[in-house]
């Protein structure tokens, strides 16, 4: 069942999207089988990444990413993924990272979503 979000919500998500790079789940997974160096950030509240998230993700909630990133990811030039749910929350996450200064930072579009249709492993707990 597909979320619907309220308008004003959709609209700071559409302007967010402007600004920040993003990526697919296919490309995302392609990174990782590579071995590419990057951080896979989960923005995700807690419950959501205790059920199960990305395969060698961290979590930084969408709550205090702004606030814990730089103890977590102190080289601004860092490589950084973001994932939600669908890939809102992790734009509205990455505009702001690149505000404080973070280089490298992209979002992944479908989120969790695109990467559970895609069949790709998930990690429990």
């Amino acid at each position: 069942m597909a979320v619907q979000h309220p308008p004003r919500f959709l609209k700071i998500v559409e302007d967010a999207k402007t600004r920040v790079k993003e990526t697919t789940v296919d490309e995302t997974k392609a990174r990782m089988d590579r071995g590419d160096k990057f951080v896979l950030v989960d923005v995700r509240e807690e419950s959501e990444f205790q059920k199960d998230h990305l395969p060698g993700a961290i979590h930084l909630g969408k709550g205090v990413i702004e606030r814990d990133i730089e103890s977590k990811v102190p080289d601004l030039n860092t490589p950084l993924v973001l994932y939600c749910g669908g890939g809102f929350r992790s734009a509205l996450a990455a505009d702001n990272l690149q505000k404080m200064g973070y280089t490298d930072v992209i979002s992944m579009d479908g989120g969790v979503r695109g990467w559970r249709e895609k069949g790709y492993a998930m990690t429990k707990g």
